[in-house]
């Protein structure tokens, strides 16, 4: 007794099974996250250090060359990037994806510890944070105020907004764009601090003496005891003018005798503004792999608490929210899956045209559908667009099952069975052709589990989705159809009329199919030129066809950012930016917002557009106009970016090459030429390299013998500087409770010109005032900002976006010639970001695909006893692959992650259909029909069926193809690739596997024949012997 007849003859055991996967189902589904895609980030440590007035050679041999030496130790490592500028070192260590994160932590935690020891005594301890420091924040929270300044809008955004914000979980950081921190600034007066005799070492140690609090103890009575306090900490800007410096021969010299203090911003060096107005923002930075939807729900939350807190007049408001595109997104994919649905119940009816019969392969979808969120609850799974986009593409898999199963019973109960005998004989006869048709699609999708890295990652909640419906909805067609077919049907029930009128039409068509098959197979030596020819169309296309990680996602945003010359001042790149951010307001009137930051040396657009369904232009369409637009402004450059669809957490153009080189001289030489054959090349716009060797910067030469002679150390030369020019710290002071940093520097009027620095005086040992001029000699010189080093070598980052036309693979392979022609041997390269992912998913989808086939053959051969049955099917595999590409190519489509996915489930849906005719005319050769005879019959008689699950399919993928709405693009790459493959391999099928079963498939009756021909010899052999 298998399992439908159990399932037949107790049907409350078969209904309490499907109702349990129901209940599970649902249970799952309410507790699963959401989320855009699986977690593919790898974890990322971020190791900073700050050393201020350092330059960048000083950092990397003093700072980030040891650390680099350290954490190179650890395990499970993918990349170490530093990056040396001045006054900061930051290392960047990626991890494999298999490496936990907390892990990866707390080993670069001690690696810095000990590596501590060897850093310059003076250098800011290191902080390790979980975080990329590439990595873009998902929300930006404005904060403004028409009657507030910057200074008390920054306090408010760090004392209520920030630490409001950063306790939600998975927060990686909270950081404040334009922000204005207060501080103590001593600006001090070069001319007047030389009368006085003083000088800037001076200013720091008088703080040192007399802003200070120490705990004095206490004192104790018989009955009280009493603390003590000495008040010596200085508060406002009138205490630090009246400090007193020098007090010699009743002469006081005060601090407002050389300067003046007063409370300003720390750093004056950035702005932001959000349509002009401008104003302080935080931006969330989420950790690598959490879960943006419930940090941004969390973060709605908290800012109604906080908006009733504030006062009337600050208002806070989202400036952005990344997650908007992911929310939307997954509705269109939840709304994909009910048309689906929908039209593969009228693809049902209409070839059945019995409301009943439709009925039961109907109810198979949404119990395995259901079924399938406990598996995915199980796994750890989400909700995200890749799980979705499989539960649309079960909706047409699962039912395939129950429509040959239903189909075959429904024949039975026509030709005068009774219900219950046809419902057990039809579910007995179809048994094995079921379970091996799951078995193939289930080991199509299993070499995707074996992928690594990136890829591996997103399909493989994708395939176990997909194999874990199939899976339940054979079950479910097994046991839970044939007992509602043998409830439901009913013997000799009079045909509507509407089944009268269509019957015409059905016979006909199979009339016709048998007609046109036998005609074709008279003539079957066509199959072969058929095939040759698909595979010679499938090398060209796969040629010809472009390939990309990810088609671009419409995510309603662009970004521009600007690049100056080096040693452009930060007024040069604001003004810059604001010219860029006008001309983005004038190209784009359908903007949200324009929110325009300059920080440093850094100048930022961000454009945040109004939604996909209430503008006529899509994102890329903009982009290309800002392109063309910005292309004039040629005081800076702007490079217009669009949020990758995956990595897109690093924003970056898609082309990123990295040269790694022995030195930094072997850079020097071979950058040029390499951007100059790039500039001159089609495929690029908007190339350009990270390192630059332009940054001007004067050079201090001590004459030794001479300051010896004076009585002036090198490190009196040093010092004294720092604290003249280089804003360094003097101190803390407290206000409202909060710690701010005192800075101390020349006014900015009275270090203008290299020449400046002449009117400086140092202290000698013995307390004479000496003039810098007498020590030093001035050199002009350029040098790197900023030195980069990839995995311990020296390197440089070349990036470009591609120009149009042009994709991804493309770009790659031309970078590589260009490379193998500038380079010399001493080189390496690498890719990050986009490329390198684009790079390891290409070369793994190719072994899964391999793997797949084989799999697909190693199930057939074992299901039919046979190795040449499985031959006879695995010809429809280049038929697909043709169809795929030809449709492609047609629409346009390039050959990225979901096509080349949609060209691999391909092959377990096409094999489905020659496994449906294979096992059927095996079953006909054995009731004793010849080759030709069975082939035939088994074909006609399958046609029904196959039409059905093969046009079911390409309905429930129809709304793929046709897909608009936020994220459409992916999935109208997979919908175009299955629907193409599954349109011509299912006509060419119907002709081409008859023809190569009569020529591979085993003749059963002629094998039957010399067996027993054999056994007969055999025996008469015996029977002489014995005689």
């Amino acid at each position: 007794m298998n399992l439908s007849e159990l399932s037949i003859k107790r049907p409350v055991l078969a209904t309490v099974m499907v109702l349990i996967i129901i209940i599970f189902g649902i249970i799952g589904y309410t507790s699963l996250p959401v989320r855009e895609y699986p977690n593919v980030d790898n974890p990322v440590i971020t190791v900073h250090v700050s050393y201020p007035g350092a330059n960048a050679e000083v950092i990397e041999n003093q700072i980030t060359e040891p650390l680099e030496q350290n954490i190179n130790g650890i395990p499970g490592i993918r990349s170490l990037v530093s990056r040396s500028s001045q006054g900061s070192s930051r290392i960047t260590v990626e991890f494999e994806l298999s490496v936990d994160m907390e892990t990866a932590a707390n080993d670069v935690r001690d690696k810095v510890s000990i590596a501590q020891r060897y850093l310059p005594r003076d250098a800011d301890p290191p902080t390790v944070s979980k975080a990329d420091a590439d990595s873009d924040p998902i929300m930006q929270i404005t904060v403004q105020s028409p009657t507030r300044s910057l200074l008390e809008l920054s306090e408010i955004a760090d004392l209520t907004v920030k630490e409001r914000l950063q306790t939600i979980s998975n927060v990686s950081a909270v950081e404040i764009w334009g922000e204005y921190r207060y501080a103590m600034r001593l600006w001090l007066d070069p001319i007047r601090m030389a009368s006085y005799n003083i000088t800037p070492m001076d200013v720091k140690s008088a703080l040192d003496r007399e802003n200070i609090e120490l705990p004095a103890g206490s004192i104790e009575g018989d009955h009280i005891e009493q603390s003590i306090r000495t008040m010596g900490l200085m508060e406002t800007p009138e205490d630090f003018n009246n400090l007193i410096l020098i007090e010699d021969d009743f002469r006081i010299v005060r601090f407002r005798d050389v300067g003046y203090a007063e409370l300003d911003a720390a750093n004056r060096q950035n702005i932001l503004r959000r349509n002009g107005v401008p104003m302080v923002s935080a931006v969330i930075i989420p950790q690598p792999g959490a879960n943006h939807i419930s940090i941004a729900d969390e973060v709605r939350v908290r800012l109604d608490q906080m908006q009733k807190d504030l006062p009337e007049d600050v208002k806070l408001d989202v400036a952005f929210d990344n997650t908007k595109f992911i929310r939307a997104s997954i509705s269109e994919v939840q709304t994909t899956v009910i048309i689906a649905f929908l039209l593969v119940v009228f693809i049902i009816f209409v070839f059945l045209r019995n409301w009943r019969v439709t009925l039961i392969p109907a109810l198979v979808i949404p119990i395995s559908l259901i079924g399938i969120f406990f598996v995915m609850y199980l796994a750890g799974f989400s909700i995200n667009v890749l799980s979705m986009l499989a539960i649309v593409l079960a909706v047409g898999l699962v039912v395939d099952d129950a429509i040959v199963v239903t189909e075959n019973i429904f024949k039975k109960v026509e030709s005068g069975m009774n219900p219950e005998e046809a419902s057990i004989e039809g579910s007995k006869e179809i048994f094995f052709a079921v379970i091996s048709t799951t078995i193939t699609l289930v080991a199509i999708f299993f070499p995707i589990v074996f992928l690594e890295g990136m890829t591996g990652r997103l399909f493989r909640e994708f395939s176990i989705v997909i194999s874990g419906a199939v899976i339940i909805s054979s079950f479910v067609a097994l046991s839970f159809v044939p007992m509602l077919s043998s409830k439901m049907l009913k013997k000799g029930r009079k045909k509507s009329r509407f089944y009268n009128k269509t019957e015409v039409f059905f016979d006909g068509m199979n009339r016709f199919y048998h007609k046109t098959l036998t005609s074709f197979i008279s003539r079957k030596w066509l199959a072969f030129p058929t095939i040759a020819v698909a595979g010679i169309l499938i090398a060209v296309l796969w040629n010809t066809i472009p390939e990309e990680m990810a088609p671009l996602e419409d995510r309603s945003q662009i970004i521009v950012r600007s690049s100056a010359p080096e040693g452009a001042t930060f007024e040069f790149i604001r003004d810059y930016t604001d010219r860029i951010s006008a001309i983005a307001d004038s190209v784009a009137p359908e903007k949200e917002s324009n929110i325009t930051m300059t920080r440093g040396g850094f100048g930022m657009v961000r454009l945040v557009l109004s939604d996909m369904d209430e503008r006529e232009r899509s994102q890329m369409e903009i982009a290309d106009a800002l392109t063309e637009a910005v292309r004039n402004e040629n005081a800076a450059r702007a490079f217009v970016q669009q949020q990758s669809t995956f990595g897109g957490r690093r924003s970056g153009m898609p082309i990123q090459y990295v040269l790694q080189a022995p030195n930094i001289e072997k850079l020097e030489e071979f950058i040029p030429p390499f951007l100059e054959r790039m500039n001159a090349s089609p495929y690029f716009r908007m190339s350009d390299v990270d390192l630059k060797f332009t940054k001007p910067e004067t050079r201090i030469i001590i004459d030794r013998d001479k300051a010896a002679m004076l009585g002036v150390s090198t490190r009196d030369i040093g010092q004294t500087l720092q604290y003249a020019l280089s804003g360094q710290r003097m101190g803390y002071f407290y206000m409202n409770g909060k710690q701010y940093q005192i800075l101390g520097e020349i006014n900015r009027q009275q270090r203008n010109t290299p020449v400046d620095l002449r009117t400086i005086y140092i202290k000698n040992n013995v307390g004479q005032m000496i003039q810098m001029d007498n020590l030093v000699k001035l050199e002009e010189s350029v040098a790197p900002p900023q030195l980069f080093r990839y995995n311990r070598f020296n390197s440089a980052t070349i990036t470009a976006g591609l120009a149009p036309g042009y994709a991804l693979g493309e770009g790659l392979e031309e970078m590589d010639r260009i490379a193998a022609d500038v380079l010399d041997d001493s080189f390496r390269t690498a890719l990050e970001g986009e490329s390198r992912n684009f790079r390891e998913s290409s070369s793994s989808l190719l072994f899964a695909f391999g793997l797949a086939i084989l799999l697909i053959f190693l199930v057939m051969a074992a299901q039919f006893e046979s190795f040449k049955d499985p031959f006879v099917i695995m010809f429809t595999v280049p038929l697909a692959l043709f169809g795929a590409l030809l449709f492609m190519w047609i629409f346009g489509i390039t050959l990225n992650i979901y096509s080349q996915i949609g060209i691999i489930m391909l092959v377990g849906l096409v094999a489905k259909n020659g496994i449906l005719i294979v096992e059927f005319a095996n079953q006909r050769q054995n009731a004793g029909l010849n080759k030709h005879q069975a082939i035939i019959e088994a074909s006609v008689q399958r046609l029904r069926p196959i039409l059905m699950t093969s046009i079911s399919t390409i309905l429930g993928l129809l709304p793929l193809a046709l897909a608009t709405g936020e994220g459409a693009n992916g999935r109208i790459a997979m919908g175009t690739a299955v629907i193409g493959g599954l349109l011509i391999s299912t006509l060419l099928t119907l002709f081409l596997i008859p023809a190569m079963y009569i020529y591979l498939s085993t003749d059963r009756k002629s094998a039957e024949e010399k067996k027993n021909g054999k056994n007969l010899l055999a025996t008469e052999n015996e029977q002489t012997e014995l005689n």
